[in-house]
């Protein structure tokens, strides 16, 4: 068996990490603050589709994703849920709004584009790891072709010891031994970085492409075809030769080297079935393209829109230019604030795919103190990082924390409520000062208190068109 082919067989899916529905929340509750109900649905939905795989073949087909719709304005958690989640599941993942649709004949996007977009997404994926698998290998051939670049093998006719042994000449050290024990001395200092400046010729391929423009027939996206994959083959590559060091050769070196030992009939094979079978799709903004009783005209493309989802929610095969792709088993989670319309807006045929409905609470100003401090990545956490490179530790009283989130609760309810976004703004505009201070000797420490959140942004919250734009 080869070294670098796979040790399981392609119909399982080892590469996800097998959590339990707590599990998955537990994670989830590291990154967003509240929604509950939201993350252990989407931890149940993750979970079936590892419990599916586990199910005899002759039901495995019939069960169906559960497609989820998440309602609630923007800012309170609904992207990030589904980012997340596709980590944890280190599944293929893509997000996409789906106003870019429009219904086919009409400018704009066309709905499978998103699957093809996905299978490239899942082919660079396992690609990566495939990179990562054989590195050490590519590294063994890279050493070796950069001591052949550095001391080449010369061109003379090597005498061996054995054929001096009839002469009357003594025996000596062979061409052939004393190139190796200088290659051997290279070696050694390749090895111990003594090389790295050293100047060597290499044949790169070149960056300027053929100034050709293709005109495609309407409907050739629609196909899977790629022009630039149809003319490739016909154009040879243009290489050129340049000097560089060895340590920017070793890594243009690793990149060929890898390449030669990925099998990518393999890697397609693999991307393919992890889409069919793994593959996560957020829909945002579903709910710009439903329709309403009240008015016609643009609600006849709206309606189009959905017609041409329908399809690929409920289950169809997608040509890319990998090969077919099957999309019955695609998770596709939907999001939308369906301030104007609402979900029963939407036609039943896709109402029918998206079966679970979660509605996202508005976040709370004692969410936006949880939000500012408790998570991995939270704002202050990134602020007190970012200045710490510029040698200066910041703190935030409990006080400035309470400030900052009523007045991220104040603003929300006086304009548009954008959730926890509105932090990033009241952040930005309280922290301007010192971020354009810095680095100066003289600020080495900073301690932002309730009041100076107050003295700072008073006149901005009062005024409300000031709030509406600066905040």
């Amino acid at each position: 068996m080869n070294a670098f082919e796979p040790k399981h067989d392609p119909s399982e899916s080892d590469h996800e990490i097998q959590l339990t529905p707590r599990e998955i929340v537990c994670e989830l509750d590291k990154y967003i603050i509240g929604q509950d109900k939201a993350k252990k649905m989407v931890a149940i939905a993750l979970r079936n589709r590892w419990r599916r795989r586990q199910v005899t073949d002759d039901l495995r087909d019939e069960i169906m994703p559960n497609n989820i719709i998440l309602i609630g304005p923007t800012g309170v958690g609904k992207t990030e849920i589904a980012r997340r989640l596709a980590r944890l599941a280190e599944a293929p993942f893509i997000k996409i709004e789906a106003s870019k649709f429009t219904e086919v004949g009409y400018v704009g996007r066309d709905v499978e584009s998103v699957i093809r977009d996905l299978t490239d997404l899942a082919v660079a994926m396992v690609k990566s790891e495939w990179s990562e698998r054989v590195y050490d290998k590519a590294v063994e051939a890279v050493e070796e072709r950069l001591l052949d670049m550095l001391f080449p093998m010369p061109k003379s006719k090597v005498v061996s010891p054995a054929d001096r042994l009839g002469s009357d000449q003594p025996v000596e050290e062979s061409p052939d031994e004393r190139y190796q024990r200088t290659r051997e001395k290279l070696k050694n200092q390749l090895a111990s970085g003594k090389l790295e400046s050293r100047q060597i010729e290499l044949d790169v391929a070149s960056e300027s492409a053929p100034m050709m423009q293709i005109f495609s027939p309407v409907g050739l996206e629609e196909m899977g075809l790629n022009i630039q994959d149809i003319f490739g083959g016909l154009m040879s590559k243009k290489r050129k030769k340049r000097k560089m060091p060895v340590a920017e050769a070793r890594q243009i070196l690793i990149a060929e080297e890898s390449q030669k030992l990925i099998d990518m009939d393999i890697v397609i094979s693999d991307a393919i079935r992890r889409v069919q079978e793994s593959g996560i799709v957020f829909l945002d903004e579903i709910d710009k393209i439903a329709g309403s009783d009240e008015s016609v005209g643009l609600d006849v493309s709206r309606e189009g829109v959905q017609r041409d989802i329908l399809p690929v929610v409920e289950g169809t095969n997608v040509i890319t230019k990998y090969g077919m792709v099957r999309t019955d088993h695609i998770l596709f989670i939907a999001s939308g604030a369906f301030h104007v319309s609402k979900p029963s807006d939407l036609i039943p045929e896709l109402q029918g795919r998206f079966p679970i409905r979660v509605e996202l609470d508005s976040l709370t100003t004692e969410d936006f103190i949880r939000i500012l401090t408790e998570p991995e990545n939270a704002l202050i956490k990134q602020y007190t990082a970012l200045l710490k490179t510029e040698k200066v530790k910041i703190t935030f009283t409990k006080g400035a924390i309470k400030e900052i989130s009523e007045l991220a609760t104040e603003v929300n309810n006086q304009s548009e409520n954008i959730g926890a976004r509105r932090l990033h703004t009241i952040m930005s505009t309280l922290l301007e000062d010192v971020l354009y201070d810095v680095p100066n000797e003289n600020i080495r420490i900073v301690k932002v208190t309730g009041a100076q959140v107050r003295e700072k942004l008073k006149d901005i919250v009062e005024d409300e068109d000031l709030a509406k734009y600066i905040l």
